[in-house]
């Protein structure tokens, strides 16, 4: 069993993402595209409680779900537990288990990461709370297996991210920028990540930008209040507009944001759409949006 010192149980929360741009430059073989994009944290968290146990079984309770749809049995936070026992054989040595207690509040199909943050926040708790101390490195190559967006949230930190999602570079952004708002709005209907991919009409060839020209924007807009405030984003989200086919409830939230004078963007597969906004920005005074969507404030973390 662990050891006097180790906890016996843990409670983390697991962030949302957003994507601030995302490139597709490619397909591989397989089929899997290349991507380049910038992942952001923001404080739109799950929260899971775990609690080490000694049969070797690895169980959930849904203690809240605010997504809208029944989770799936085994969701990726079950699978990323799983994934570590098989890994490191310690449910066979030790019989180490684990119950989750879920807490799920960041929305589903809405191209903000929630069950990949889930994973990944799942495989550094258990990490810990088992002992079984594998590096980074070693649950990044796990959590690949789990999702494309997994091994991001492993690194806790704002990344620009490149290949299938496996080379993640940690980023610095500029405090004016990194302390800013966005606001995101997420319609009912989601958008089928694997729909999306499958398009043929997905654009796959964008040109390739570098961690250079998007630091050299950050710093350009720094001291702005909000990314309206500039002609053009960085780059764009090449998947948006095969989303926007598929879940037309998009096009209504970027012509929300528009209304405001706000440059909206979707953020990964959809249907979450976000805009950065200035501190004298009221949610209170915006446009009232349909029954049935979310909207919410976030900052970075």
């Amino acid at each position: 069993m662990p050891s006097i010192t180790a906890p016996a149980a843990l409670t983390r929360q697991a962030p949302a993402k957003l994507n601030l741009f995302l490139h597709i430059t490619g397909q591989r073989a397989d089929g899997y595209h290349l991507l380049q994009s910038v992942f952001v944290r923001i404080d739109w968290f799950d929260t899971l409680h775990f609690e080490w146990t000694t049969d070797g079984r690895i169980t959930r309770t849904d203690l809240i779900n605010e997504t809208g749809k029944p989770l799936p049995e085994i969701d990726l936070s079950v699978r990323a537990a799983l994934a570590l026992q098989a890994k490191t054989g310690i449910a066979l040595q030790k019989k180490f288990g684990a119950h989750i207690t879920l807490e799920k509040r960041i929305p589903s199909e809405a191209g903000m990461g929630g069950g990949s943050s889930d994973a990944a926040t799942t495989l550094l708790a258990l990490n810990e709370l088992w002992q079984t101390n594998l590096s980074l490195p070693k649950l990044c190559a796990i959590g690949a297996t789990l999702g494309a967006d997994v091994p991001f949230f492993l690194h806790e930190q704002h990344a620009w991210v490149e290949g299938i999602g496996e080379r993640v570079t940690p980023i610095a952004l500029p405090p004016a920028f990194a302390t800013s708002r966005f606001l995101i709005v997420k319609p009912p209907q989601g958008a089928s990540t694997p729909a999306v991919f499958a398009a043929p009409e997905l654009v796959r060839n964008t040109k390739t930008a570098t961690i250079e020209s998007f630091a050299a924007w950050t710093k350009s807009n720094a001291s702005q209040q909000c990314l309206a405030s500039s002609p053009e984003l960085f780059g764009r989200n090449d998947l948006q507009p095969v989303a926007q086919t598929i879940c037309p409830d998009i096009n209504l939230a970027l012509a929300w944001f528009a209304s405001q004078g706000l440059a909206g963007r979707m953020t990964g597969s959809g249907s979450a759409v976000f805009a950065q906004v200035p501190d004298t920005f009221q949610l209170d005074a915006a446009p009232s949006l349909p029954a049935g969507w979310l909207c919410r404030l976030c900052r970075l973390i």
